[in-house]
């Protein structure tokens, strides 16, 4: 029997928390979540928005990933909380630092997944994420990017010229109303990345409310193309619902 999947619906996937040691002697809290029996195809490290802004690794699209997509599209859902960050899964060591210092905890995320063997990795940013990815995410392991709502606040013309001499592929996805930075703007912007690809979203907000299914699609499509979308509203299998209380950091 098919049940609708809702936001706080659980598909089945091998999920473990995991702990992610910086350079510079901090401990980040994390999880890290798997196909149930599959190698997955791909795998996506999220970067998540403004942690003094409430942003942390349960902001719903990436919770939503987690939930997801390892069962519908055999992807592994690395998500953490970037320093000084909580959620459910507890506060991680540090204090936020403007961007700076964060620079060591994407290089744990991706030592982590270069230690594990987790193939075609891509980083996920959203909102400040997207700064974290295009400052400090272009690292040989990197396959991609995908930018969600990117204010390209800290991130300058030099960041947005190493991306296009990578050739890697970036996929800009950009609200309609976002607070930040508009569509026509945004292709303005990225037209320093030949190879980037600006997507407006219509009728969609920085926060994405009520579009999440829309950017868990468009992330499906750039990571893992072979993968039919948009992906399905319903699910035949087992599953569970998971009340998630949001924790202010």
């Amino acid at each position: 029997m098919s049940t609708e999947i809702r936001a706080n619906t659980v598909l089945p996937a091998r999920r473990e928390p995991i702990t992610l040691h910086t350079a510079d002697g901090l401990r980040l809290v994390g999880e890290l979540a798997l196909p149930e029996s599959r190698p997955p195809r791909a795998t996506l490290i999220c970067l998540h928005p403004l942690p003094t802004h409430g942003g942390m690794m349960d902001s719903h699209i990436f919770r939503k990933a987690a939930f997801r997509l390892p069962a519908l599209a055999d992807l592994a859902v690395l998500r953490f909380n970037t320093r000084g960050t909580a959620s459910e899964a507890g506060r991680s060591d540090g204090a936020f630092d403007g961007g700076n210092a964060e620079r060591f905890d994407v290089a744990a995320a991706l030592e982590f997944a270069e230690f594990h063997d987790l193939p075609h990795v891509w980083l996920v940013g959203w909102s400040f994420g997207t700064d974290l990815t295009l400052v400090h995410g272009l690292d040989p392991l990197v396959e991609g990017a995908v930018l969600i709502s990117p204010p390209l606040r800290w991130s300058t013309e030099d960041h947005l010229r190493a991306w296009a001499e990578s050739g890697k592929p970036v996929h800009a996805l950009i609200p309609e109303f976002d607070d930040y930075l508009r569509p026509d703007e945004a292709r303005k912007r990225f037209a320093s990345i030949p190879q980037a690809q600006v997507v407006g979203f219509p009728d969609t907000k920085h926060l994405w409310v009520g579009k999440a299914e829309a950017a868990l699609d468009a992330i499906v499509s750039a990571v893992a193309p072979g993968v039919p979308t948009p992906l399905p509203r319903t699910w035949d299998g087992p599953s569970e619902t998971r009340q998630v209380t949001i924790v202010n950091s």
